[in-house]
């Protein structure tokens, strides 16, 4: 339903942008939000973006990964900066809304920083 893209390796300091397509994402008014989860730790939520456009991070990742959105294509982008092996973690796209049919869930995608 969600389909997640971009993942994969870079060294710390890098940058990577992951995708994330939910069709009739715009027409509909879904909010979608980011999280992560690494080997062994609890997923934790990275960030958020609503059908306003209003975005919210989480506190300690702010100024280096930024959402944004293509209306057109129903897709939401994460774009990541300066990345450190702490941000090493597979990241999941979850969708939500008013309509029941907003709800989804992308299959994730690795994110691996040496």
């Amino acid at each position: 339903q969600l389909v997640e893209s971009g993942g994969g390796s870079v060294q710390a300091g890098g940058s990577l942008r992951l995708s994330c397509t939910a069709p009739g994402f715009t027409s509909k008014r879904c909010a979608m939000d980011w999280h992560r989860q690494a080997t062994g730790k609890q997923r934790e939520w990275v960030a958020r973006i609503d059908p306003a456009g209003s975005i919210n991070y989480m506190p300690t990742l702010k100024g280096r990964f930024t959402l944004s959105k293509d209306e057109a294509k129903d897709t939401v982008y994460l774009q990541m900066d300066n990345l450190t092996p702490e941000d090493t973690a597979n990241y999941t796209c979850q969708s939500w809304g008013l309509e029941q049919s907003c709800s989804g869930r992308g299959q994730g995608t690795q994110v691996t920083v040496s």
